[in-house]
């Protein structure tokens, strides 16, 4: 295990639950479900992303093989680079059509 690694995960760990409780904390005053369901996507992708690189150094911290590359033995987990995205987009996505949508 290395711990530079860990560390960094552990910390992105506790940013997604400081954001998770920060939103928590927030109230979000509408009518439309629309609108609740927007804010859901957009708090999502927040707080996954957060874990979702945290996941990411947990597992470069996991793989430890002497005298092979690194990026030889993180191929298997090349589908785990979606996980940020997606969560990013999902964020970027909520926050767009939330801001676009007219109050009523």
């Amino acid at each position: 295990m290395r711990y530079a690694e860990l560390t960094i995960a552990t910390l992105l760990a506790l940013g997604g639950v400081r954001a998770l409780l920060g939103s928590l904390r927030e109230r979000f005053e509408a009518a439309d479900v629309g609108d609740h369901l927007l804010y859901a996507l957009y708090v999502t992708g927040h707080v996954g992303i957060w874990f979702g690189f945290a996941g990411l150094f947990a597992i470069v911290a996991s793989i430890h093989v002497e005298g092979r590359a690194l990026i030889d033995e993180f191929r298997r987990y090349r589908w785990y680079f979606m996980v940020p995205l997606v969560l990013g987009a999902m964020q970027f996505v909520g926050g767009q059509l939330l801001a676009r949508r007219s109050p009523r």
